[in-house]
């Protein structure tokens, strides 16, 4: 048996009869606030360890923990007949090969900016639902986070951007975090919600990016 498999057979007898309560009691609306915990503590994992301030060990751990997420969830559902965590593997495997024709069938490409305008057109097709470029950005993004995805987005997309702040920091992401640092503590002096500011203009942007890919339509 392999590891993932005694995982799954663990997660089951938690939350079966005479597991744990707790364990049995959970929803996937439940564990909602606890997936969003262990993304954020597996970034902060990351970072460490190319800061070199952590290690492996303590990436595993929280690569674990986010994992543990999945199996949860699909474990809730096998419990009332709707999927498991095979078919949520199955699903994956299947949504992968389908995104890389580049690796699993005969179409060639040239270079990463290729494979990036393939996997959007894909996702196009498979999603034809979505009218525009922006849809599918999670609302509950931090504010810095949806706003690099909504102009990521709308650059991929091909859509007009406003024009970048005077402040150049050239490449220097410790640069960078400075001037944002600076801005945040501006902000705080002048008793603005430096959060709320960027959520406001990112979905005034938001609004003007579908109002100019409408009119492209």
């Amino acid at each position: 048996m392999s590891a993932l498999d005694e995982l799954v057979e663990v997660m089951a007898r938690l939350r079966g009869p005479g597991g744990c309560p707790w364990d049995a009691e959970q929803t996937h609306a439940s564990l909602v606030p606890y997936a969003i915990e262990e993304a954020h503590e597996l970034a902060e994992a990351v970072e460490a360890r190319e800061a070199g301030d952590g290690d492996d060990a303590h990436l595993q751990e929280e690569l674990g923990d986010v994992l543990l997420q999945v199996v949860f969830h699909a474990d809730i559902a096998r419990a009332e007949g709707r999927f498991d965590v095979d078919d949520v593997a199955r699903t994956l495997i299947e949504k992968l090969r389908r995104r890389h024709p580049h690796v699993f069938a005969d179409l060639a490409v040239d270079g990463v900016a290729d494979v990036v305008a393939n996997w959007d057109a894909i996702k196009r097709e498979e999603k034809p639902e979505r009218g525009s470029a922006l849809d599918g950005i999670p609302v509950s993004l931090p504010a810095l986070a949806r706003a690099e995805k909504t102009m990521s987005r709308a650059k991929r997309a091909g859509l007009p951007l406003p024009e970048a702040a005077a402040v150049d920091v050239g490449d220097d992401e410790a640069a960078l975090g400075e001037a944002l640092l600076a801005l945040v503590r501006s902000a705080s002096d002048r008793g603005l919600d430096a959060e709320r500011a960027l959520r406001t203009a990112t979905r005034a942007l938001e609004q003007r990016l579908r109002a100019e890919e409408a009119d492209a339509t």
